[in-house]
């Protein structure tokens, strides 16, 4: 994405429908996970995910490529690595949490990427990744901002798993404003990011937020989210057993079936 895009995006994101939902999102998840620690947010832009997390009691930091976008963050009170996501500047197994949201399709080698964010996660932690979906949608948008891809299920499930994580879900986002955006970018000249109306916005966030509670995230969308866990050493699995839930007991115990005939 080039400087232009990623300051008009730095501006909006405070207020925009497409960010506050994306924020919302992220909040929800994150009530999901264990007790806070160390985060990595790749990708942060202007920090906007970063100050979820720190909201949160994560101990959040924020890596960005782009000066300009890193620069936004640090005004903005954020601790900021400037850094490429192929080759991250962290030890390995640090980190409880790493977010990516947007990021991968930036990334001709998208596997790296994958590799180094699965790396720096601590063995048991979670990474969060949302994606853009579905080559049918490609449009003049996607070239504007930069996008090397839009994923499918199976590719983006591939490419986490190849990495080494453990998907615990995979689903769609923005699924019913999908039919406006299929036709908005069939006509479109360039990127879709930009001002909206108070009007707009607000009948855009009733549309999007409606999406928490009806059953669609199984249907096509225009993004995808992921979660994901680094799987923890065949050991410490077995331990886990008699200290964990039932649900989680009974994940821990195939773990150590599959540790048993490995």
């Amino acid at each position: 994405m080039d400087t232009a895009e990623l300051q008009l995006l730095t501006s909006l994101e405070d207020h925009h429908w497409w960010y506050k939902e994306r924020r919302a999102l992220l909040r929800r998840q994150l009530r999901r996970l264990p007790g806070p620690g160390r985060a990595l947010d790749i990708g942060a832009a202007g920090g906007g995910n970063t100050r979820v997390l720190k909201e949160h009691g994560w101990q959040a930091v924020a890596l960005e490529y782009s000066d300009s976008a890193a620069g936004v963050a640090r005004s903005r009170g954020i601790a900021v690595i400037r850094a490429d996501a192929r080759e991250l500047p962290v030890r390995s197994g640090t980190c409880g949490l790493v977010t990516a949201f947007d990021v991968l399709e930036h990334i001709d080698e998208d596997y790296l990427a994958a590799a180094e964010l699965a790396r720096v996660l601590q063995p048991g932690g979670t990474a969060l990744i949302a994606v853009p979906c579905d080559m049918a949608l490609w449009s003049a948008h996607d070239d504007a901002v930069g996008h090397m891809r839009r994923y499918s299920r199976s590719e983006l499930a591939s490419l986490v798993q190849k990495a080494g994580l453990t998907i615990e879900r995979l689903w769609s986002w923005n699924v019913l404003l999908r039919p406006a955006v299929a036709i908005r970018r069939k006509s479109s000249a360039g990127s879709d990011l930009g001002e909206v109306s108070p009007l707009a916005n607000g009948l855009l966030t009733t549309v999007v937020v409606a999406e928490r509670y009806l059953p669609v995230k199984s249907w096509p969308g225009v993004s995808l989210m992921l979660r994901a866990r680094r799987p923890l050493p065949c050991r410490r699995r077995h331990a886990a057993i008699s200290m964990a839930p039932l649900a989680s007991v009974r994940r821990a115990e195939r773990s150590a079936r599959d540790c048993a005939r490995s």
